[in-house]
């Protein structure tokens, strides 16, 4: 078997896809066989073997003990594994890691099967695993304990046995007779031990506090050491030395090391600060000349790790150490030392310190042959690079970020420190236009910084600097340089308004330049320039320039280049704004650039929201009748022709796109719609409608659907499609196939509120005997619907319909049958359970109202029927973590209520959620927590604040990143309306006794009888104060 085997392993390695399917199939044949773990095993572990089909082997093997070790039952067939093969592959896993073989890809294969089995079996099962790694210190063991303490050990069991792995690894990481690559794989256990501790010291923070600072006390010196070792000498070559690389993973482990115990202790680095900023600075000082010919002047190869996933290449090292120097820069100990240096000296830019920096931070900055050829290639990767979305994060970009939080610490010192040194850069014939660059590259991030903090730019700092920007765009054989000088200028001139003179020269070069880099800066700087407050007479250039710039590329090779694609979005949205009214003027092309853009990027996310954005903000600007007509005029033939394109070319997200913009049209459109809207419109998304499955296309088309009949529903019900069908009719089969069982439920959540809206329109005399069967069709539907925005479309179909006839719909619900219960049943019983979770303040005030006047009307037939009450607590599960199996084995349970008492219930709930009572608790509550924990927490203990990290509430994006969470955690706000609605209902209930309300009083909790009771009560208050007022006045 186990030579078979080995063949079927080689076969599945075929570049021929016929015999390797067929191997793979072979294989999983065995699957079924007892023996198969163990002969993978002994593939696995025989050196005769070739390294690859042992690999195999032990691949297969990790993945069956992955999906049989421990099945769960839910993702099958399972294969199970006897008691004795489980035992035998325990020892032949952890055998062939410690074994003494060299082979390191064997040694981690096999390292991956053993983490699997230790993820089930380890402690109980497996109690040897531990203290035999512990006494083997192998490259095989480190392996071992870096899986068991990133997967295998829980908080508990690391409390028993953290002494000892730590103990361990120390011992291994001080021993300079070991290989450096092992010692750093010693060093990132510790590491990972640091995350554990972090999750303990929730519960046990004086404890964990304590043993970290034990085991600090060897390690920190160590790691001084370590940084402060210099590394070999290197001849000059164009790569890194290959005795460089132990040294370096070691000195990166011990780095990412210690910028975890800042983030986990920070107390207990902080009198170490000043020592490691000094050796930290030093280091980084000694590797700028490495650096430099490895990486700026020569194209050495960079981000390499080895076999472990450990970094070994020097700008892995300059990375980590400029993020542990911002770490550092921010210790109030480091602070106060250099704030000594500044105050001894005239100035901060005759500071020693503050020169060398920002020499340093030029240095690193530098754009490096690597970046130089990828730019050339793509721009959009450069353009990724200047709005901070590249996941690319380079020397270049950390110090970038150092020098911002230099400006949040010196402010206006740390400009003028950036100048001091960026000037004698600019003198001389021999200076590098790379650190030209780099030094504006600087100021460009710290410009924009200061900008978003509202922070002014000393005028005579800026002006210097327009004149280091007018000397790099001029630099015709430096295209890079003159790209920076253009991004300098856009940022500079929102701060300096002298630097928009150069306006005119960005928009010429968009087009002229030969760089292909300089016209994408140019594009982009002109937004800067725009947002600066230009006059509005420049938009007409700017957009035509935009238009030269499109039509000199093929736009079909910039589907790809998505980054490329929201810079021109971007820089057009922002020349629209400058006045909307440009969308329809007859020669300007604007909205044609906009959707153009659009039909070559629909699939990119970010280009659909800018466009969406861009055209959400142009139908709700031009809102008066003759402007709304021009712009359907000039948008609908491109909309609707795009549904056509997207058939031809099976490109769905430009359908998806244009049914969104379509919605948006018609949702802001006017009232009545102009003249023929629904005949251009109409027939092509009904269409859609009753051919497409996929959600992003029928939400926004149902609700386009919608809009229409809200705007103009007698032009909806006027128009005849190709087959003699009216407008209605057409809606009648749209929302019958919305209703349909092939369409899920979120692809057809907009479907209530179409039928809601058509009902109305439309009326009885309309709709005839059309209007059961909807009504019934919606009830079917509401039976089965489980998403909770399709459920709440559908309800509100109801509770429309309930605010001007309560006892129709309640008649009507209580003569139908849905699967053998009564309609009335299954709609209360969904309405019921589902009305606390709805969103929207318009959908929310519905359904409280529709629900007050279903309570109201007293219908035996609606007090008959049996809703869930409330939840049932389990003591016996409610103090364990609730599984999947476990929640099925123990479902919810609740009481059973009559359906009178069930909408007082939620009425309640509802009264405290429109009063912010509910929102105002849940922040206390939150306020609370965060307190105690500050008790118990130090915070960044000593460190400086870091500013990113605090919310600053007058800012308008933060509001409405606020309001976006508040909406995504569906928390209620107060709504005066709903709250004052609610409060006359239940004091006229009460004093009524409406539907007996005060026997159903008695049913409720008694924490919702002391809700209306202070309800009652602040009402009396109310009325007492009313009448003094009153009295006074008299």
């Amino acid at each position: 078997m186990d030579e078979h085997l080995a063949r079927l392993l080689a076969n599945t390695q075929l570049p021929q896809e016929g015999p390797r399917k067929q191997a793979e199939l072979d294989l999983a044949q065995f699957k079924s066989n007892p023996e198969f773990p163990a002969t993978l095993a002994r593939i696995g572990g025989n050196a005769a073997t070739p390294v690859e089909i042992r690999q195999a082997a032990l691949a297969v093997l990790r993945k069956f003990i992955e999906q049989n070790w421990s099945p769960d039952g839910e993702d099958g067939p399972h294969f199970p594994i006897a008691d004795p093969t489980k035992e035998q592959l325990r020892n032949m896993m952890l055998s062939l890691v410690l074994s003494p073989e060299d082979e390191r890809k064997v040694k981690l294969a096999a390292s991956y099967a053993v983490s699997k089995i230790a993820m089930v079996d380890f402690p109980d099962q497996w109690p040897t695993l531990l203290p035999t790694v512990l006494n083997a210190q192998l490259h095989g063991a480190l392996r071992i304990l870096q899986d068991l303490v990133e997967e295998s050990l829980s908080d508990e069991q690391f409390f028993s046995v953290a002494r000892d792995i730590i103990r361990a690894v120390y011992e291994v990481a001080m021993n300079e007779n070991r290989k450096q690559n092992h010692r750093g794989l010693a060093v990132l256990v510790f590491r990972h031990c640091f995350d554990l501790m972090d999750i303990v010291k929730e519960d046990h923070k004086k404890e964990v506090k304590a043993f970290a600072e034990e085991v600090l006390s060897g390690w920190l010196p160590f790691f001084e050491k370590v940084i402060n070792s210099p590394l070999p000498d290197r001849a000059s070559t164009p790569s890194q030395p290959d005795n460089w690389y132990g040294p370096i993973t070691l000195k990166v482990q011990v780095i990412k090391t210690l910028i975890k115990i800042k983030s986990v202790f920070p107390a207990l680095l902080l009198p170490q600060s000043p020592s490691f900023f000094t050796v930290s600075w030093q280091e980084l000082s000694k590797l700028q000349d490495a650096y430099q010919e490895l990486f700026i002047t020569a194209d050495a190869q960079g981000r390499l790790e080895d076999i472990d996933g450990l970094p070994f290449t020097l700008d892995f090292l300059v990375l980590d150490e400029l993020d542990f120097l911002n770490q550092l820069m921010r210790a109030p100990p480091v602070q106060k030392q250099l704030q000594a240096d500044i105050a001894a000296h005239a100035a901060a830019h005759d500071t020693p310190w503050v020169l060398e920096l920002m020499k340093l931070l030029v240095s690193y900055s530098q754009i490096t042959q690597e970046e130089e050829g990828l730019w050339d290639i793509d721009v959009s990767l450069y353009l990724a690079e200047e709005a901070s979305v590249s996941s690319n994060y380079t020397a270049r970009t950390a110090c970038g970020d150092l020098l911002i939080k230099i400006g949040e610490w010196l402010n206006q010192q740390a400009l003028e420190g950036l100048f001091a040194y960026t000037k004698t850069l600019f003198t001389g014939e021999a200076v590098s236009w790379r650190r030209q660059e780099a030094a504006l590259y600087l100021f460009n991030t710290i410009v924009s910084d200061f900008r978003d903090c509202n922070k002014p730019v000393p005028t005579e700092v800026a002006s210097a600097y327009l004149e280091l920007v007018n000397y790099a765009i001029s630099r015709q054989d430096e295209p890079i340089l003159r790209a920076r000088g253009f991004l300098v200028a856009g940022a500079l001139c929102q701060s300096f308004q002298p630097a928009s003179a150069l306006l005119d020269r960005a928009i010429e070069s968009m087009t002229s330049d030969a760089s292909e880099l300089v016209n994408v800066s140019c594009v982009k700087a002109v937004e800067g320039f725009i947002r600066a407050g230009i006059r509005v007479d420049r938009q007409i250039p700017i957009v035509l320039a935009i238009q030269r710039f499109m039509e000199a590329k093929d736009l079909t090779d910039l589907e790809d280049a998505d980054d490329l694609l929201v810079t021109l979005l971007e820089t057009l949205r922002t020349a629209i704004s400058m006045d909307i009214r440009i969308a329809i003027h007859p020669d300007s092309t604007a909205i044609n650039l906009l959707f153009e853009i659009a039909k070559h990027g629909a699939a990119h996310f970010q280009v659909n929201n800018i466009v969406n954005e861009t055209f959400e903000e142009i139908v709700r600007t031009l809102v008066d009748s003759a402007s709304y007509t021009a712009l359907c005029a000039k948008v609908l033939p491109s909309l609707v022709g795009a549904f056509e394109a997207g058939n031809v070319t099976q490109d769905n997200p430009l359908v998806t796109l244009a049914t969104e913009l379509l919605a948006l049209l018609v949702e802001h459109g006017s009232e009545p719609l102009p003249t023929g809207f629904v005949a251009s419109a109409l027939p092509k998304l009904t269409h859609l409608l009753m051919t497409s499955t996929e959600g992003e296309v029928l939400r926004p088309g149902a609700e386009a659907v919608k809009f229409m009949l809200e705007h103009d529903h007698h032009q909806v019900f006027g128009w005849q499609d190709a087959n003699g069908r009216s407008g209605l009719e057409v809606c009648l089969l749209i929302i019958d196939r919305l209703l349909g069982p092939t369409v899920e439920d979120n692809a057809a959540s907009e479907v209530g509120g179409l039928a809601a809206e058509l009902v109305e329109k439309a009326g009885q005399e309309r709709l005839g005997p059309f209007l059961p069967q909807l009504l019934q069709a919606v009830a079917v539907r509401l039976d089965s619907a489980q998403a909770a925005p399709f459920i709440q479309s559908l309800i509100l179909v109801f509770a429309r319909l309930s605010l001007v006839g309560a006892q129709d719909v309640a008649n009507f619900l209580s003569d139908i049958q849905i699967n053998g219960q009564s309609g009335l049943q299954v709609v209360l019983s969904k309405w019921l359970e589902n009305s606390v979770n709805f969103a929207g303040y318009d959908e929310i005030r519905q359904n409280v109202i529709a629900l007050s006047k279903l309570y109201s009307l007293n219908d035996a037939r609606v007090a008959q029927t049996q809703v869930k009450g409330d939840l049932v607590i389990n003591t016996a599960t409610s103090n364990r973590i609730m599984t999947r199996s476990r929640a099925k084995q123990n479902p919810d349970q609740y009481t059973i209520i009559p359906a009178p008492l069930k909408i007082l219930k939620v009425l309640i709930e509802e009264l405290l959620s429109a009063s912010g009572v509910q929102a105002a608790a849940n922040a206390a509550a939150a306020a609370i927590n965060d307190f105690a924990d500050a008790e118990d927490d130090d915070g960044d203990e000593g460190w400086e604040d870091e500013p990113g990290d605090t919310l600053d509430l007058s800012l308008a994006s933060t509001k409405a990143d606020l309001m976006g969470w508040i909406e995504g955690n569906n928390s209620r706000q107060r709504d005066d309306e709903t709250q004052q609605y609610l409060s006359e209902f239940f004091l006229r209930a009460a004093r009524e006794d409406i539907a007996g309300f005060k026997a159903w009083f008695e049913m409720l909790t008694d924490d919702e009888k002391a809700k209306l009771h202070e309800l009652a009560s602040q009402h009396e208050q109310q009325q007492i104060a009313a009448q003094q007022q009153q009295h006074h006045a008299q």
